[in-house]
């Protein structure tokens, strides 16, 4: 006959057996999960663009972020964090990329939203490569499931132009 404590172990040892199966079979369904998410964003108008003393470029925008990321939710999302950043060249780098804004999705319910805002975070470039320059707003999201791999991925809205001169 077995003590107690060998049938505790035994026991103990099959549930999480059960539960790691259980968490393996929720992250692999999440790989037939298509996603259609929408976005448009605005520029309304540029509060501001000058140079700062130290010879850096400013910029404030006021945006209008619509955004219908109710795809993204599953059974095994946990959260999306979200975030806007303006993409753009320059002469030194291939990529400079800037986050305006950003916010936490706790649910689906959440995950239809408009807001009207300014750039949450200072959009400076280093050095005075901003006038006159093209660029992409993007939309991120990283999807954090409740178990399993997280996913990211993003909308890019391009046709976007700063002013020749400063304001």
């Amino acid at each position: 006959m077995h003590s107690f404590l060998y049938r505790a172990n035994a026991l103990l040892t099959f549930a999480i057996t059960i539960l790691g199966v259980v968490c393996a079979i929720a992250s692999f369904t999440d790989n037939f999960h298509n996603p259609t998410p929408h976005a448009q964003v605005k520029v309304l108008n540029i509060n501001w663009f000058q140079k700062q003393p130290n010879g850096n470029d400013e910029v404030s925008l006021t945006l209008n972020i619509s955004a219908d990321l109710q795809s993204l939710f599953t059974w095994n999302t946990k959260q999306v964090f979200v975030f806007l950043a303006a993409e753009y060249e320059t002469p030194k780098n291939a990529v400079n990329q800037i986050s305006l804004w950003d916010g936490i999705i706790p649910s689906k319910e959440h995950a239809k939203f408009w807001t009207h805002t300014s750039n949450k975070y200072r959009f400076i470039d280093q050095g005075s490569n901003l006038r006159g320059k093209e660029f992409n707003l993007t939309m991120h999201w990283h999807i954090m499931p409740k178990t399993g791999k997280m996913i990211a991925d993003k909308i890019v809205i391009p046709g976007y132009k700063l002013p020749a001169e400063y304001r």
